[in-house]
């Protein structure tokens, strides 16, 4: 097995040769993703003598802080997984992966896959439109009954985490606390965000319980615009497997809904979405009796994902234009929720 790389710069022509058993020339690379993939850092490589003209190279993050954090959440071990042991089973469609290995002591890692860059983009902070979303929507509740009660062997075997693994009360409450503190210093913060930001880590142990009673699936943990690509056919192509875990499904629909629709979007289609998805279960094969409590968890999972622009912040540049509206959007649709979802009182 070739070493893994620490740096783009040994990511070069004689690495890839060894790593793929061939003659790979004129390697260069391209950062791409810059205020988008937080936990990593992404690059378009451009080489010669292999099967495609461009793959993703993916590295561990640039910024101290979102390598800490992603590596006690073993997030970088589940991206390799995920490419080596359950990539084949997903319903919806993701990139192939051509190579990927991890340092599982370290967290260094590396992942090449294939370049869906053709593929038509949202922009997160523009939000995705209700067409878009449905689509997305339809296919996420694929994803959910493709794993549907048969998450324990992955997490049992490593490729995953549980949401109650006590990683997470572990470590959430000190990431949280210095992301809180970030935002708070250099952004303005609506007051619906800080009726509720100040209880998060006091209720986020019955959160995560809740959040990983059954029933369970394998969820996506990072559903949101900027991972979700759109076919010629409307299909989509879904990126970013460092958050899978088991869970409940309801996680990803709260997370999309809130943090990649607009507002306005979110406040007129949410209802409408959310039944859309519980049909496409059931239409799955996913036992209505098992889908009663899904709004309950759609609530809980809305709270949660606060920790999603609080956390993600620590790893970003607040003067950058576009990281700060990154979050900035992020909050203003978690504020909306508050307020339609009465996400205060789950905070009580």
């Amino acid at each position: 097995m070739t070493r893994i790389p620490t740096a783009i710069d040994e990511v070069d022509a004689s690495w890839m040769s060894a790593t793929f058993g061939r003659s790979i020339t004129d390697v260069h690379h391209e950062q791409i993703g810059i205020g988008i993939g937080v936990s990593s850092a992404l690059y378009r490589t451009s080489l010669s003598g292999f099967d495609a003209p461009t793959l993703i190279t993916k590295l561990p993050a640039l910024a101290e802080e979102a390598v800490f954090t992603s590596s006690v959440l073993r997030m970088y071990i589940r991206e390799v997984r995920f490419f080596q042991n359950l990539a084949q089973d997903s319903p919806v469609r993701v990139p192939q992966g051509y190579h990927g290995v991890v340092d599982e002591e370290t967290s260094q890692f590396i992942q090449l896959m294939e370049d869906m860059g053709s593929l038509r983009v949202v922009d997160q902070n523009e939000g995705m439109g209700i067409d878009d979303a449905r689509q997305a929507v339809d296919e996420l509740a694929l994803w959910h009954a493709e794993w549907w009660g048969r998450a324990d062997p992955i997490v049992e075997r490593g490729d995953s985490v549980c949401l109650s693994d006590p990683v997470y009360p572990a470590v959430l409450p000190l990431v949280f606390a210095e992301g809180w503190d970030k935002v708070n210093n250099e952004m303005t913060v609506a007051p619906e965000i800080l009726a509720v930001g100040p209880a998060w880590t006091e209720k986020l142990s019955g959160l995560l319980a809740s959040l990983s009673s059954q029933p369970n699936t394998i969820i996506h943990g990072d559903f949101r615009a900027d991972n979700i690509l759109f076919s010629d056919d409307g299909s989509i192509v879904l990126l970013d497997f460092q958050l899978t875990g088991r869970g409940s499904a309801s996680y990803d629909l709260a997370y999309f809904i809130t943090q990649s629709l607009t507002p306005e979007v979110a406040a007129t289609h949410e209802t409408e979405l959310f039944n859309r998805w519980r049909d496409g279960l059931i239409a799955a094969d996913v036992p209505e009796a098992a889908t009663v409590e899904l709004w309950d968890r759609y609530r809980e999972a809305a709270y949660f994902c606060l920790v999603y622009p609080i956390v993600a912040s620590r790893g970003m540049d607040l003067s950058d234009e576009r990281q700060y509206q990154l979050i900035d959007n992020m909050n203003s649709r978690f504020a909306r929720a508050v307020d339609q979802l009465n996400l205060a009182d789950l905070a009580r």
